[in-house]
């Protein structure tokens, strides 16, 4: 069975875009090519991953992200 991978998806609870199922199922991004495993959020139609940036964390708890820009393939873990 493939899943069909939404547009956009977040790991932030508080976002629209966040999936708790889809993202307990697992799921890997391809970059340009590359794994990327610190993957926050991303947008496959305007091509751009959020990545965690360390450890730091924001003034409201959150990670500090860096906003990268390419082609963005998501997959669940295990069927790609």
């Amino acid at each position: 069975m493939t899943t069909t991978m939404p547009d956009r998806l977040s790991q932030d609870p508080k976002s629209p875009y966040h999936d708790k199922e889809l993202l307990e199922r697992g799921i890997g991004i391809r970059f340009n090519g590359q794994e990327k495993t610190n993957v926050w959020e991303y947008c496959v139609s305007e091509g751009w991953v959020r990545v965690v940036a360390g450890a730091a964390l924001d003034r409201k708890g959150q990670p500090m992200t860096l906003l990268l820009k390419g082609k963005v393939e998501p997959y669940v873990e295990g069927e790609g």
